[in-house]
């Protein structure tokens, strides 16, 4: 391949110097200093966090409605710098705290940003626009109209996305009827080309898109794309798919195939979708939509990008842990779309190519290519993005070029999003415009050719489609530890291994689970059965139980275990960790599929708590091996101070079923670990995953003595708790347990020789505060994932929203819109996002509390689900007041509690009123109010701009104080010590007036 386009190099010479020369003398409008200062310009390109500050100061400016407050943002954002940043372009000598001078400023800053977006953008509305594409059309200029906003929250406003849309193709085509003839651009190789085009957000046409879900998306996408279709057939017009995230790439393949191949539309002939060249794997993409294509019957466009979305992408990926899909290089971007221009020109007869570039070597190398094919200039265009590179848009219109230009309209908020989009892209530093208009680069060096092109290996090694299911090997030295990635439900084979493990796991629903008791010991307890919680009727798995007499025998085997389990080294029971989290890896989708039957957790969430397991079992094997070595205290001479860490002796763990894996194994490992022994008593609600757990240790080498497993009710538990011979008991669950086992630890009974050790986690009654400047699509979208994840059956899930009363309206409308718009149903479907309560009797509680939510507050949404599960759809209850029990209980279920506040001051007091330390959250663009929550929002585990669920090990140790819990945060350098007993040991080492050497 890179002969064969290397062989362009001079016809690309010659032909970029005659762009050039057609381009010369003219300036694209973003760097007009007309409408933006060139100091603030150049600082923005040269100083990276002044750059950062700009951007999300723009970001957070349209949703601002106080004048007075524009100016105070702007100093948060800039400091002293304020004043010289806006004053130098807008003729502010300063900006004043003065009422007057606050509202002049705030206004002159407003007006300028939205002068700015204005070059980006072609109207408020299309009627606005309308003026601005006719004098394209009559410039030589196709146009692409792209309608902002982006971000859907609910269904409603996906339908109000499809209704705009709907009504902007019926004013375009109103309009367009009327503009003048222009032959290029309207017909071309295949045939007529309609003179109305319309881009459309897929993410916009449904606020329930995801890719774990392909047959639910495509029914809510294809329902609102059929009209739009429809009337576009009608017109005609053409409709292009536009392409985003890289997580939904193969999703939005999938649905343009699919709708295209219906009957009403196999033959439409106008229909296009985008495709970024700086994934790796678009060179299979358009290979498969050709083949699909010729089996169509019909052509389609093809319009060819490089990408907008590499930076969030690429981030949010590194995030999650998971290969990146697209090239680390621009370079690597650049050589791969050029491979993808010839290979769309030489598929002519098939497609309508576009080229969306404004890149002088990518328009000269597409030239030079379509030159050496023969082909006459109608057989493609060239699209670029309104108020950018214009001086190319010259050049291409007077090389009697077709030329589309992509054109947004609407309003600025929702538009800010694409503004800061734009705003990177030109003034990073490979920006092509960047380097012409701003380094004044030579020619020679503005097209030269990409120094690398991609292999055909390389463009296809985007990610791997699996966890690599081997034994990780116990004999070399761990790597340092990296968070188990969670499972990327867009890739086929990894839905398609979750459905095995479902189908897998179903057919062995309801056996009994073996379990050997110690020597001597009974098991006379009452058979314990687990029901699938979407499915009452369902038994998941029967266990004998031990009563509370049965105990001492076990507690007694267990005393004897430990003896044995401390004395090996610690470098063994680290091995034994590491061997348990391959195993786990080995049964990942296995264990995830138990927890959708026994506990109702849907896919993600059944998935994260597996790789959460994982995690723990990694993080305090290496914590073990850190701790696990004496460690010299001091370096005087002549004495030798060693701090030794020893096992406490027998630990009881008494685990959760909302987290039935990973909770238990973190609190499992970290005492095996450290040399101690376990009795370990699951959830009665969970016993099938308590017993997979030791199922897995066992396998892994952790000795029958050291690890005794007691599935049983409350009485166990209780039982465990009191017997004398217990060291440490490490529990998580409700907080009048947890009290309940704190007081009964403090008691010293007959032949009890150590004060007990309580590790509790004891629940939340967690806070999200949203002031006025937070981004409400994202606000919204982090209290629904934070208050019905898993059903609000998470002692992280946010049970109160705390929102400015500015704001207040919108947000609780929004928020009821959201919540009506999600899935209700079994956690075996993947497109789920709401499951069951775990029982009739978490259910009858949280009926209780909408009894009383209807007492306290006004009822804003109530999902009623009529099944035969124990379900309790996700209840808003607005105007609740902070003395309210909804405002103070714990509830665990999905009922939300909204309270308004007068100012962020009022809405850290409200978080702080009750007795919990758990978790919280902010929703803020303002530097100082995050500044002022990080001081004073009493929480264990604070969450700025995001849910606050899903705490990672090592990354956010996870634990409250007040009555949220005591002891160590989870997955954290100080939670092993707690299982031990930190001795010093001193030598004087100084003999006869001799020193050993050191």
């Amino acid at each position: 391949m890179a002969p064969e386009l290397s062989s362009f190099e001079p016809q690309i010479r010659r032909i970029g110097d005659e762009l050039a020369r057609l381009s010369a003398g003219l300036s694209p409008s973003i760097f007009d200093s007309r409408w933006w200062s060139q100091t603030v310009m150049n600082l923005a390109m040269k100083d990276t966090v002044f750059k950062t500050q700009l951007f999300r100061f723009i970001d957070v400016l349209p949703s601002v409605r106080d004048d007075a407050q524009v100016v105070k943002l702007a100093e948060e954002y800039f400091g002293e710098m304020s004043g010289s940043v806006f004053g130098l372009q807008w003729g502010l000598k300063a900006l004043t705290s003065v009422s007057l001078g606050a509202r002049l400023s705030g206004k002159s800053i407003r007006h300028q940003v939205e002068q700015m977006a204005r070059t980006f953008i072609g109207g408020a509305s299309v009627d606005e626009a309308l003026p601005v594409l006719a004098r394209l059309w009559k410039e030589g200029r196709a146009c692409s109209v792209d309608l902002l906003g982006e971000a859907t929250v609910s269904e409603r406003e996906s339908d109000r996305y499809r209704d705009h849309c709907l009504a902007a193709l019926r004013e375009l085509g109103r309009a367009a009827v009327l503009w003048p003839a222009a032959p290029l651009l309207e017909r071309d190789h295949l045939g007529p080309l309609p003179r109305v085009q319309l881009s459309l957000k897929i993410s916009a046409l449904s606020s329930q898109l995801d890719p774990i879900d392909p047959e639910g998306s495509f029914r809510s996408v294809a329902a609102r794309v059929r009209p739009l279709l429809d009337l576009a057939c009608a017109l005609p017009a053409s409709l292009i798919f536009d392409m985003e995230q890289a997580e939904t790439k193969d999703l939005i393949l999938f649905i343009f195939k699919r709708l295209l191949l219906e009957d009403s539309y196999r033959s439409y002939p106008y229909a296009g979708l985008a495709l970024q060249a700086y994934h790796r794997t678009t060179h299979d993409d358009i290979e498969s939509l050709l083949l699909w294509t010729r089996q169509r019957g019909a052509p389609i466009t093809i319009r060819l990008v490089k990408g907008a979305y590499w930076d969030s992408d690429t981030i949010r990926y590194r995030q999650q842990g998971w290969p990146v899909p697209l090239f680390e290089q621009k370079s690597e971007t650049d050589a791969h779309y050029e491979a993808l221009s010839h290979t769309l020109l030489q598929h002519i007869g098939e497609i309508r190519p576009a080229f969306g570039t404004h890149n002088l070597r990518s328009l000269a190398h597409v030239e030079a290519v379509a030159e050496s094919l023969n082909l006459p200039p109608e057989m493609w265009e060239y699209q670029m993005i309104f108020g950018m590179a214009e001086p190319f848009q010259e050049a291409m219109t007077k090389l009697g070029r077709r030329l589309r230009i992509y054109t947004p309209v609407g309003e600025l908020l929702p538009g800010m999003a694409y503004l800061v989009r734009r705003l990177l892209e030109n003034t990073s530093n490979e920006s092509f415009l960047r380097k012409e208009y701003v380094e004044s680069q030579p020619l020679s060096s503005l097209l030269a050719a990409p120094p690398t092109f991609p292999s055909s290996e390389n463009r296809v090694s985007g990610r791997s489609s699996l966890p690599p299911p081997e034994l990780a090997s116990a004999q070399h030295e761990p790597l340092p530890f990296t968070n188990e990635p969670h499972s990327d439900f867009s890739q086929a084979p990894v839905r398609e291994a979750m459905r095995q493990a479902i189908r897998s796991v179903a057919a062995q629903l309801g056996r009994e689970r073996p379990i050997h008791p110690p020597a001597g010991a009974s098991m006379t307890g009452e058979e314990v059965r687990s029901y699938d919680p979407g499915r009452p009727s369902q038994p998941v798995g029967r266990l004998r139980t031990y009563a509370p007499e049965d105990i001492s025998a076990v507690v007694r085997a267990a005393q004897q275990g430990f003896h044995e389990w401390q004395a090996i080294p610690a470098s063994q029971r680290v091995a034994v960790l590491r061997k348990a989290a391959a195993l786990m890896r080995v049964r990942r989708y296995e264990l995830a599929a138990w927890e959708i039957f026994e506990t109702g957790k849907p896919w993600r969430e059944a998935d994260a708590d597996v790789a959460e397991a994982i995690d723990f079992l990694e993080f305090y094997s290496r914590e073990m091996a850190r701790l696990g070595s004496p460690r010299r205290l001091g370096r005087a001479p002549g004495e030798l101070n060693h701090r030794l860490y020893s096992p406490r002796g027998v630990t009881v763990v008494i685990a959760p079923w909302n987290f039935p894996l990973a909770i238990p194994t973190g609190m499992v490992s970290a005492a095996l670990v450290t040399g101690n022994a376990v009795l370990f008593k699951p959830s009665e609600r969970a016993p099938v995953m308590g017993h997979l757990l030791v199922e897995i240790l066992t396998e892994a080498g952790v000795l029958r003595g050291a690890l005794h497993f007691l599935p049983g009710g409350p009485a166990v538990g209780r039982a465990l708790v009191m017997d004398p011979h217990v060291a440490t008991i490490a529990f998580t669950g409700s907080k009048e347990a947890g009290l309940w086992i704190l007081e009964q630890a403090t008691r010293i009974l007959p032949d009890q020789r150590m004060v007990k050790r309580v590790i509790a986690e004891m629940g939340g009654k967690n806070a999200i505060v949203v002031d006025e400047t937070a981004d409400l699509d994202e606000a919204i979208t982090g209290v629904v994932t934070s208050f019905t994840g898993y059903a609000g059956q998470k002692c992280s899930a946010c049970s109160r929203a705390i929102v400015h009363e500015t704001v207040y309206d919108v947000f609780l409308e929004r928020l009821a819109e959201a919540v009506q718009s999600l899935y209700i149903g079994h956690p075996e479907d993947p497109g789920t996002r709401v499951g069951p309560l775990i029982d009739a009797r978490a259910q009858e509680k949280v009926r209780q509390y909408i009894e009383i939510g209807q007492q306290e507050g006004r009822l804003v949404v109530e999902r009623r689900v009529d099944d035969a599960g124990y379900f309790a759809g996700p209840v808003i209850f607005a105007d609740i007041q902070p003395h309210h029990r909804l405002a103070q209980e714990e509830i665990f279920g999905p009922v939300l509690a909204v309270m308004r506040a007068k100012t962020f001051e009022e809405a850290l007091r409200l978080a702080n009123s009750t007795s919990y330390a758990l978790t919280g959250g902010v929703y803020s663009r303002s530097p100082a109010n995050l500044d002022l929550a990080r001081d004073t929002f009493d929480v264990g585990n604070l969450y700025l701009n995001r849910p606050i669920t899903g705490a990672l090990v090592s990354r956010q140790p996870f634990g409250g104080h007040r009555l949220s819990g005591v002891g160590a945060k989870a997955g954290g350098e100080d939670y092993l010590a707690q299982f031990m007993v930190a001795r010093v040991v001193s030598e004087h080492t100084l003999r006869r007036g001799f020193a050993p050497a050191e």
